[in-house]
């Protein structure tokens, strides 16, 4: 009796295992999905900041940032206002299917 309890509980807990790392794939696709759905405004709105300050990328994406930061916002959203503000609308990628 305790012998089979004991094997039951093993498969319980390998099946558990397998829910838990099936769950945490499936909210990684999400997160390099999002990553990738928000490139393309993080790299316009570096672009934007590069021509108007005549900077170079790694400075401009500093800018992004460093307004992230000081703004508690996440940089897609302070990236996002940044090509807005050039009367854009949100770009669509390619990526996001």
């Amino acid at each position: 009796m305790i012998r089979a309890a004991e094997e039951f509980a093993r498969g319980a807990s390998k099946s558990l295992r397998l829910a838990v790392r099936i769950s945490e794939l499936g909210e990684s696709r999400e997160n390099l999905k999002a990553a990738m759905g928000s490139r393309t405004t993080i790299d316009l709105a570096a672009g934007i900041i590069m021509a108007q300050n005549r900077c170079s990328q790694e400075a401009a994406i500093s800018i992004l940032k460093a307004a992230s930061s000081a703004r508690n916002m996440k940089l897609r959203d302070v990236a996002a206002a940044v090509v807005a503000s050039v009367g854009e609308k949100a770009p669509k990628t390619h990526f996001v299917d």
